[in-house]
């Protein structure tokens, strides 16, 4: 399908007039798109709060290029449906890799003797038989297999959390979900 992509930089005024614009051309979607390129992310969410109530309920409202839990969460709750975005394979590809309690940098020492799997929690995550102590051997050696693992980890933990986010809207309980998740999760290395 075809959307209009909503741009205006961090202009409000700019925001409202091509969100006005673009839901009036009648696309099957709306795209929201200029954010998340260096603005400061309280400047982000506010361009959502102007932008995401012009654009029409009835149609997926997509966020481009955005996609670290936070952000994902949200905009989720500013009424955004859809995403893209790199971000799970290029802090992978820095040595990243999420699990419920934040993002962790994996070359870090505090792995190095580590026997446990990236995401203890979730025995069906696809990278579970191999250990943190292994991942990080792997990309200190420049081992491809130690990047592929990390994506593929950070990957299934974003479609788990947005199947977890999901299942809270369906149950009207959004709100409590994001406050428990950002509890635990802390996104500094």
């Amino acid at each position: 399908a075809l959307f209009g992509i909503v741009q205006g930089g961090t202009y409000a005024d700019l925001r409202v007039e091509s969100a006005k614009a673009i839901d009036g051309m009648g696309f099957p979607g709306n795209a929201i798109g200029g954010l998340s390129v260096g603005e400061p992310k309280e400047m982000m969410y506010e361009m959502l709060d102007v932008t995401v109530p012009l654009l029409d309920e009835g149609k997926p409202r997509y966020l481009m290029g955005v996609g670290t839990p936070l952000d994902l969460l949200e905009s989720i709750e500013r009424g955004i449906d859809m995403f893209d975005c790199v971000h799970a394979t290029r802090v992978a590809r820095h040595g990243c890799f999420y699990n419920n309690d934040g993002r962790h940098q994996i070359t870090n020492e505090q792995f190095k003797a580590d026997a446990l799997p990236l995401d203890p929690e979730d025995p069906d995550n696809p990278t579970s038989q191999f250990s943190r102590s292994y991942i990080r051997h792997l990309l200190r050696e420049k081992e491809m297999l130690g990047l592929r693992l990390l994506s593929l980890n950070n990957l299934y933990f974003l479609l788990k959390l947005m199947e977890k986010v999901r299942t809270s809207i369906k149950h009207n309980n959004f709100k409590t979900f994001k406050a428990d998740f950002l509890a635990r999760f802390k996104d500094a290395v």
